[in-house]
């Protein structure tokens, strides 16, 4: 017992040391980095006025100026933007953990206090779905009541206020805040200790056993960044499959996509559907599941699929392509980078819409996108799973999944937003003083009707139950096995 005390007297020591050493970034400074963020998103940004007025964008400047109106550490001023950007509401607007500098990665994100678990949020419940502390009785579907007294209720609240997404999709907020081993860095393992800095390397908890209510405490390590590395579900390298299309019974086959990042990746994926639509053919399977649960987006996938499933050439735009300016002002260009200069300048290909935006005209026309059917088309019965984390590509997939009636959906409302997402291009914007970087989509998607600010809704709502989590049953995929056998 001494012994463990000592320990965890000296884990803490170490904590509040590491905090004490973090640079201190004058106020100074950071005036400048919020006069050069603000110039930015007021110039380029194309969704900063979707959900806000002019005056209440003000309103979140000034309450930015006021908190870094002091000299603060490097974690103070992470946070500090990151609530500023969340009250944007743009899920692709926010300090990208990705693009940070190595100092700023190192400092902030591969700290020693992650918790020892992995979990999803049920109705604001905290529900372990995989033990990975030194306690083998924290089994999935327990209940964590408190980290470090402090209520996970009160957890969520505070966190709410940095996840990033689109309009009113409180969804994909709280989607964002699980903790499920699919990334390198977990949103809740990094502002953990931000908004709450008694978190350290030992952690105090209240659990209680999956259909219970005594509630009982335990104290664990907590897990360090590479523990949690190496327990994370592995990406596939860059030139290896990331789906899998598997057959589980003799009349349905799921192809699990957990991602369309494929940006770097050498893996031939078109050659993948190819084959994997030739096997669907000639094994004459009737069900197809495309599992996309997870999956937030990335590169188009979406349109090859639909090439698959239907008969007739379809048109996908619903929304025109607005961009804030025609070419960026001198001024700001050393704080931008990006992987195409073009972006820099639309020259003609953006046209006055209205006192606000440019219409963006891709190849001297208005971008309409055309799905030409591919062979051999699947005439089956198609299932979507989707959910929360579908929030981009994957979210306009469910959208067009719904519109065409191509699919049937299953699950949970996704993310993204109805009223049109921002993306399609960016720009990495580097404080000149924090060197903070902050991501800052280019092209806004704006519908040409009234729309809801909300995601799209399954067609059969299911979502799991603490009973599934304990039990390690897939509520989806019951739910769509329970739906083909009463057809």
């Amino acid at each position: 017992m001494i012994s463990r005390l000592l320990s965890t007297l000296v884990l803490m020591a170490t904590a509040v040391a590491l905090a004490e050493t973090q640079p201190r970034l004058e106020h100074e400074g950071l005036a400048r980095d919020v006069d050069v963020l603000q110039k930015a998103l007021e110039d380029l940004h194309p969704g900063l006025l979707r959900y806000n007025t002019p005056d209440q964008m003000r309103g979140h400047f000034d309450a930015l100026r006021r908190a870094l109106s002091n000299d603060q550490s490097v974690s103070q001023v992470y946070l500090a933007l990151s609530v500023f950007t969340a009250k944007i509401k743009c899920g692709h607007t926010y300090p990208n953990f990705y693009n940070q500098p190595r100092a700023i990665r190192e400092a902030l994100f591969e700290r020693a206090d992650r918790v020892p678990f992995e979990f999803r949020w049920l109705d604001g419940r905290m529900i372990v779905t995989r033990n990975l502390s030194v306690d083998a009785s924290v089994v999935p579907g327990t209940e964590v009541i408190s980290v470090e007294g402090i209520a996970v209720r009160d957890i969520l609240s505070r966190m709410m206020t940095i996840a990033r997404a689109d309009g009113s999709n409180d969804a994909k907020r709280v989607a964002l805040l699980e903790v499920q081993g699919q990334e390198r860095f977990e949103t809740f393992d990094i502002y953990l200790p931000m908004f709450f800095p008694q978190v350290d390397a030992i952690h105090t908890l209240e659990v209680a056993a999956p259909g219970s209510t005594a509630i009982r405490r335990l104290t664990v390590p907590a897990l360090t960044y590479a523990q949690r590395l190496a327990a994370r579900r592995e990406a596939a390298a860059e030139d290896e499959p990331a789906w899998t299309l598997q057959f589980p019974a003799k009349e349905l086959a799921v192809l699990r996509m957990p991602t369309w990042a494929l940006y770097d990746s050498k893996w031939d994926w078109q050659s993948f559907l190819a084959t994997s639509f030739a096997t669907l053919a000639e094994r004459k399977t009737p069900v197809l599941v495309v599992d996309l649960r997870g999956n937030e987006g990335g590169i188009g996938v979406g349109d090859e699929l639909l090439a698959y499933f239907t008969d007739k050439p379809l048109t996908l735009s619903g929304m025109r392509e607005l961009v804030r300016y025609r070419k960026v002002r001198e001024d700001l260009l050393p704080y931008l980078d990006t992987w195409d200069s073009s972006f820099k300048n639309w020259g003609d290909q953006a046209v006055r819409a209205d006192e606000r935006y440019f219409q963006l005209n891709r190849n001297g026309e208005r971008r309409v996108n055309v799905v030409q059917p591919k062979s051999p088309r699947f005439a089956g019965k198609v299932f979507v799973l989707i959910g929360p984390s579908n929030s981009s590509a994957t979210f306009e997939f469910a959208e067009l999944i719904k519109r065409t009636q191509l699919g049937t959906l299953v699950g949970q409302a996704t993310g993204g937003n109805q009223q049109g997402i921002n993306g399609g291009a960016f720009f990495f914007l580097h404080l000149p003083n924090s060197r903070i970087e902050i991501d800052l989509p280019l092209i806004g998607q704006f519908p040409m009707e009234a729309r809801p600010d909300a995601g799209i809704h399954p067609d059969g709502w299911v979502g799991p139950a603490v009973e599934d989590i304990a039990a390690g049953r897939d509520a989806e995929m019951n739910a769509v096995q329970r739906r083909l056998a009463a057809d």
